[in-house]
């Protein structure tokens, strides 16, 4: 059949014309060719020779193990950030298709040399994009993990959109999609959930430290002082908290046991209120039937009717901790069992940190938190009354979890956290650097620093600095809540409220 197809011919001529164009494309590869290179370069020499003194691989050494011996790999977004300020070339990720035990997988790994692998905005881009591919193309994703975070200076960038990355991972495990982390260094907060998330954990012994907030946000936080190693090192996530799934010996050892699992794959915020006051004033005849109302008190949740509609209410008492985080999360699959609207009343700083609460397994709580909250079927309503920050917004079901609306009281705050905890840790982190550097820190040049870091902060997280960017549907008067809500479920009940019966692996 083949035979009788025509072959076409070349009709190319080379003339002047397709020299001139030969010269200019080669020209314009060259340039390609030049900025890829750029590109391959994981960071300043001083911090590469840092991180190999410590006995670490590079990231795309890490990859180079970890795929098949003679595997392509077609790396994706290589030029992401390139020519934006305050971007780091690559999103401060390598991303790519290879062969891992002949089976195609996208592998994804932060470079730890780039500003400690903290992600900026290019980075979560890059990241949607790498977990949208995954997603439409079923490939396993294994994340080769050591990162700061969200970088702080970009938190406004960052923390928002980066909250859909963990949905995208929860909603994986939901669909069958295998994920699998290796944790090579330290891995702070959003960089302590990406794991936590995941299907299967290895950490590397003496080098991973995962934990919601580093030993200076704790210190900042509950004046606690900890070492890293203590508060969330790999040996203790294995032997007491259960975030990891196997201890290895080394980098080589992790990628090896990476290999084998494949096959197995008020106005002032800062003033409390108690949330049950809110809901007795927008439950119909204030009734409400609590569920656990002993335990994890800081977190309220029952059944209600509003305007005749029958809903699931959690709402939040500021600070989360492992018995809130337990209560929520089997709330809302109940929820989801019997077909009930959810109600998300946000007043929370987050999930507790400190050595502790790490040992006691905060971040396995908060992933079945987060967990359950992007799994749910179930429409959700999300109001903002207080301060909102961190992945206490994620729980909460804030913007990046897809509630079907969203409004603010015009007192509230959201953001990564507060501008005082912000500022505060920036500052450990700069007295740290400079100590161990032998330089003094200039007083003056501190204070100014942490007064403008604050303010900027503090700018960001204002509700109209918030609502204008889209990140709500609207400031409301608290005093309309009841009104707004009814409305609200009556256009949500246009069509009949399915939930069903929640999936997916976390953190047991």
């Amino acid at each position: 059949m083949y035979d009788e197809v025509p072959i076409l011919q070349t009709k190319i001529i080379k003339d002047d014309v397709y020299h001139k164009n030969y010269k200019e494309m080669f020209s314009m590869v060259e340039t390609l060719n030049e900025r890829l290179n750029l590109a391959v370069k994981q960071g300043p020499d001083k911090a590469i020779d840092h991180h190999l003194k410590r006995g670490q691989l590079l990231v795309r050494d890490r990859i180079d193990l970890l795929l098949d011996e003679d595997s392509p790999f077609l790396e994706i977004c290589p030029l992401a950030g390139w020519g934006q300020d305050d971007m780091t070339l690559g999103g401060s990720s390598v991303a790519g298709i290879g062969l891992v035990c002949g089976v195609e997988c996208l592998i994804s790994g932060n470079v730890p040399t780039l500003f400690g692998g903290s992600s900026n905005e290019v980075s979560v881009e890059k990241g949607v994009r790498i977990s949208t591919i995954a997603r439409q193309n079923r490939l396993p994703l294994i994340q080769l993990i050591q990162t700061g975070g969200a970088k702080l200076e970009q938190q406004s960038k960052v923390f928002h959109p980066g909250g859909a990355h963990f949905r995208s991972l929860a909603e994986r495990t939901k669909a069958g999609l295998p994920t699998c982390s290796i944790v090579f260094g330290s891995s702070t907060a959003g960089g302590a959930y990406s794991p936590s998330l995941t299907d299967y954990v290895i950490m590397v012994k003496n080098q991973a430290q995962v934990f919601l907030g580093g030993p200076p946000l704790v210190q900042m936080a509950t004046g606690e002082i900890v070492d890293a190693e203590s508060l969330g090192g790999a040996d203790m996530h294995s032997r007491k908290s259960g975030v990891s799934d196997q201890l290895a010996l080394d980098e080589h050892d992790a990628i090896s046991k990476a290999h084998e699992l494949l096959g197995i794959v008020s106005a002032n915020i800062r003033v409390p209120f108690d949330a049950n006051e809110v809901i007795n004033r927008i439950a119909d005849g204030s009734r409400f039937t609590t569920f656990k109302p002993l335990y994890g008190p800081n977190i309220i949740t029952g059944w209600a009717a509003i305007h005749g509609f029958q809903v699931g209410i959690i709402a939040s008492n500021n600070v989360l901790f492992i018995p809130e985080s337990n209560k929520a999360t089997q709330f809302i699959r109940m929820c989801n069992m019997m077909n009930v609207p959810l109600i998300f009343l946000q007043n929370t700083t987050g999930f507790m940190v400190g050595k502790k609460y790490e040992e006691d397994g905060i971040i396995k709580a908060g992933t079945h938190f987060v967990n359950a909250v992007s799994n749910s079927q179930v429409p959700a309503i999300t109001i903002m009354m207080g301060a909102s920050y961190g992945a206490g917004n994620y729980a909460m079901c804030g913007r990046a979890y897809n509630p079907r609306f969203l409004f603010s009281w015009p007192n509230s705050k959201c953001s990564v956290m507060g501008p005082d905890q912000l500022t505060g840790v920036m500052d450990l982190i700069s007295r740290e650097s400079a100590a161990r550097a032998g330089k003094k820190i200039d007083e003056k040049v501190a204070a100014r620093t942490k007064a403008f870091l604050s303010s900027i902060v503090d700018q960001e997280s204002d509700v109209y600095w918030t609502t204008s960017r889209l990140l709500d549907d609207g400031v409301i008067d608290p005093r309309m809540t009841r009104i707004i809500l009814g409305f609200c479920l009556s256009v949500i009940y246009n069509e009949k409220v399915k939930g069903g019966n929640l999936g997916g692996v976390s953190r047991m």
